[in-house]
């Protein structure tokens, strides 16, 4: 196992490799740069103190040169100073961080606490009612937005029924119960789409498991139905569930971007929507690619969950 993850880390340098070299390359894409959104575009008329400005930030240096000064200071943990606030960047994500995590958390865990009895009831009986109700469930989450369902779930529980706040953050470190009611709507709109791609899954793989010969054994040797769903069946149909997951985690990364700017959390996705706003490069750089390592480590994750669900796997 030991060996697999040293070499699944060693896999991941080149992929991260690119994927700062895109991170980088933001700085080029994006209209202006760091200079003129220092000084101001009217400010930036002039053309001394803006050519000034460019020396000092090294902006006249070849494109490559420029890069590795970058990624040598991001080896050494120096991810740059934000041009709007002048804080450093590392100390701004470290305190929006823990938001963006504990959202993307509760999300997958409402999701899968959906999904997984929804895809049971419908995998046992299939064709019935309620397997027809799950489908339509599934399809639903599946065609809504989660901005769309974000809105609606503003207007319904917070304009309209007064039940929950409509936006804001408190830390359930000051306040758990606060801190629970304002992460409802958002969990419930991330992780809606979630639980349908789950779900579908999930039903589709156990009802493949639930025609195995080893299963119709369990059933002949006397087995309750709930024995054989919950202890035979669904430990090897969550196989392809942890792929879904796995796969989904950059979805909810970039589903993060959108929930919490609608409820105003102060996370990772909320942090680049606003320095994308203010043209605060150096901190879309750094958003970037934390939510990329997010996904590396995530798939690392994944295939390691592999071998717990099945001990025919072996990693070496």
């Amino acid at each position: 196992m030991g060996r697999y993850i040293a070499r699944r880390l060693l896999g991941m340098i080149p992929v991260a490799f690119m994927i700062s070299l895109f991170a980088f390359g933001l700085l080029y894409l994006l209209p202006g740069d760091p200079a003129m959104a220092i000084l101001g575009e009217e400010r930036g008329g002039n053309k001394a103190a803006y050519q000034t400005l460019r020396i000092q930030l090294g902006l006249d240096d070849p494109i490559y040169v420029q890069y590795g000064r970058w990624l040598g200071n991001l080896l050494r943990g120096d991810m740059g100073t934000s041009i709007r606030t002048n804080e450093p960047i590392a100390h701004m994500v470290t305190k929006r961080l823990p938001v963006t995590i504990e959202l993307g958390i509760l999300a997958v865990l409402l999701g899968t606490a959906i999904a997984l009895p929804t895809a049971v009831i419908s995998a046992v009986r299939p064709g019935s009612k309620l397997d027809i109700l799950g489908t339509l469930f599934a399809m639903g989450g599946v065609a809504m937005p989660s901005f769309w369902l974000g809105i609606l779930l503003i207007f319904l529980l917070s304009l309209w029924l007064r039940l929950l706040p409509p936006s804001g953050y408190v830390s359930p470190l000051d306040d758990f119960g606060s801190n629970l009611k304002m992460m409802i709507m958002p969990c419930v709109a991330m992780g809606t789409s979630l639980a349908a791609v789950i779900m579908r899954q999930a039903r589709s793989a156990l009802i493949e498991v639930l025609g195995e010969d080893y299963i119709t054994t369990a059933r002949s040797k006397g087995l309750r139905e709930k024995t054989v769903v919950g202890r035979h069946a669904l430990k090897n149909a969550l196989i392809p569930v942890v792929t879904v997951i796995g796969l989904q985690i950059g979805n909810i990364l970039g589903g993060a971007v959108v929930t919490e700017t609608i409820f105003a959390v102060p996370g990772v996705g909320r942090l680049l929507v606003d320095s994308i706003s203010f043209r605060d490069y150096p901190v879309v750089q750094a958003a970037v690619l934390i939510m990329a390592a997010g996904v590396l480590f995530s798939s690392l994750v994944t295939d390691l969950l592999y071998a717990y669900l099945d001990p025919k796997i072996k990693y070496r």
